[in-house]
């Protein structure tokens, strides 16, 4: 009996160690759905996670993880900037997926060939986009898949402010329902640019995205501290619609959209949920948005006093605006993006309720970031679509661009201990993933360190992960993330970006015809 039990355990010592792809040693590993929280040994083959060990593991290559944090790459549900320079800043905080669901493009197909022939250092995928087919139809154009269609067609109204006839609502119906079987995640309703559509219009909406079990991606008909037309009623409507046709209706940006009175939005948010309504909702952690100067909500009788704004709330590259400018370029450059103050985070009270927003428990981590820009030689600013690493020093955006996913782990759990890194990695990659996992069956193998899953995968020191962009300078990586793992890939390794890391995929639904 003594033989018999030895002679196994002398065979498996003199077998050859199996060598993983990539091994990442005695970190301490974070998986949001299991609840898994202790140093592990994670391995990677291929494009998957293949082992999560208690026990030491061989690989081609080690990463020492000692005294880091091993979690899912984060998942950003509402990123505008597609480009390069937009990814890579993103990469620098630990976003493994950007996807472009709050306005989305169109048409999806174009939209996604483009992106097959970009260099793609982490995932990314988009909506179909209701302002497009509006703008389309109203224009009596095709939809353009480039970001410029939308800000070009800023200095018209119709599609802004007119109710539909019924032969345009089917046009603009058709053109969504096109995108969605072009492999769209999804509709995005951008309807704080376009507030003037017909309730019919947005129900039909929610019933599209029920036909086809997919999700809507909603900016809100209204920012207002003040009623009628208040940010409450906006948030009712669209409970309202995913109460009567059953569609998955998620909530973007519910901080700047519900400016000062976001207790009560959430409450809204919180009594839907109870009732069992399928509404998700989603914040990012400034307080101050990113938008185009001649949106419509910067437009009409007193909408100074509706979104408690002067020109002084308005920045432009690194300055405060005038009254001048903001009437000069509402007038004649309506499609500029101006960062818009609607918080004082320097005020506790503005805090607070900016705080109210990230931390509640409903509520998943998007940064809304937009692109990079700069002013040419004539001072009209432009997109900075180049592949300059580090980004050229003249270039401007918001912060949150670069320091969203960053600002969380430094300011909401290390600094001021608001949720803890468990909790902050759950609103960053396994909460977002879910929003869109019933219908996009990619995104079951993301936000997750198991065996099995998607090698998505960032390692960061919790003592020094950091946001550095200001909104003065936006143009500052963050810091901290040692390692980022795209689909078994390195896109950051010792702390610096692989310039030609390109293991993205697209993020995309099953095309129908």
């Amino acid at each position: 009996m003594r033989h018999f039990l030895t002679l196994p355990a002398v065979l498996v010592c003199a077998l050859p160690a199996f060598a993983n792809d990539i091994v990442i040693q005695n970190g301490r590993v974070i998986d949001p759905e299991t609840g898994l929280d202790a140093v592990r040994h994670v391995a990677i083959n291929g494009a998957q996670i293949t082992a999560v060990s208690e026990f030491e593991l061989e690989g081609d290559i080690v990463i020492d993880a000692t005294g880091h944090v091993v979690a899912p790459g984060f998942i950003d549900l509402h990123a505008h900037g597609m480009a390069l320079p937009d990814m890579r800043m993103q990469a620098m905080q630990g976003v493994t997926t950007i996807l472009e669901l709050e306005s989305g493009i169109l048409p999806i197909g174009d939209w996604y060939d483009e992106m097959a022939k970009a260099t793609n250092p982490i995932n990314y995928g988009a909506a179909a986009a209701w302002t497009f087919a509006r703008i389309a139809t109203f224009s009596q154009t095709d939809p353009l898949a480039t970001a410029g269609y939308f800000q070009d067609a800023q200095g018209d109204t119709e599609w802004k402010l007119d109710i539909a006839t019924k032969d345009e609502q089917a046009r603009i119906l058709s053109l969504v329902e096109q995108g969605l079987k072009e492999g769209g995640l999804g509709i995005g309703i951008n309807a704080g640019y376009a507030p003037g559509y017909g309730q019919k219009e947005y129900f039909a909406l929610a019933e599209l995205a029920a036909k086809h079990d997919v999700a809507t991606y909603t900016h809100v008909r209204y920012a207002s501290n003040l009623e009628p037309m208040g940010s409450f009623e906006a948030i009712k409507e669209l409970i309202a619609n995913a109460a009567l046709t059953g569609a998955h209706m998620h909530i973007c940006h519910i901080n700047s959209s519900s400016l000062s009175d976001i207790h009560a939005t959430l409450d809204l948010v919180e009594r839907a949920q109870a009732k069992g309504i399928n509404v998700t909702v989603e914040a990012y952690p400034y307080g101050a948005g990113n938008t185009v100067v001649g949106a419509a909500m910067f437009s009409g009788e007193g909408w100074r006093d509706r979104m408690d704004s002067t020109a002084q709330n308005f920045q432009l590259g690194t300055e405060r605006m005038t009254e001048e400018q903001l009437a000069e370029y509402q007038a004649n450059e309506p499609g500029t993006f101006i960062t818009w103050h609607f918080l004082d985070e320097a005020d506790p009270a503005g805090l607070s309720l900016l705080d109210a927003s990230v931390t509640h428990p409903a509520t998943n981590i998007a940064s809304d970031a937009v692109f990079w820009s700069f002013f040419n030689e004539h001072g009209m600013v432009e997109t900075y679509t180049g592949d300059e690493w580090p980004l050229p020093d003249n270039v401007f955006t918001h912060p949150r661009a670069a320091g969203t996913f960053a600002k969380i782990l430094r300011s909401y759990v290390r600094e001021r201990g608001l949720m803890s890194m468990s909790t902050a990695i759950n609103k960053m990659s396994l909460m977002p993933a879910e929003v869109l996992e019933d219908f996009v069956p990619q995104m079951r193998k993301k936000g997750r360190i198991q065996v099995g899953m998607d090698a998505d995968i960032v390692v960061f020191d919790p003592a020094t992960i950091s946001d550095h962009a200001t909104y003065e300078n936006a143009n500052q990586p963050a810091v901290g993330v040692q390692t980022l793992l795209v689909n078994g890939s390195f896109t950051v390794k010792d702390g610096d970006l692989v310039l030609d890391a390109s293991s993205g995929q697209a993020i995309r639904r099953a095309y129908s015809e």
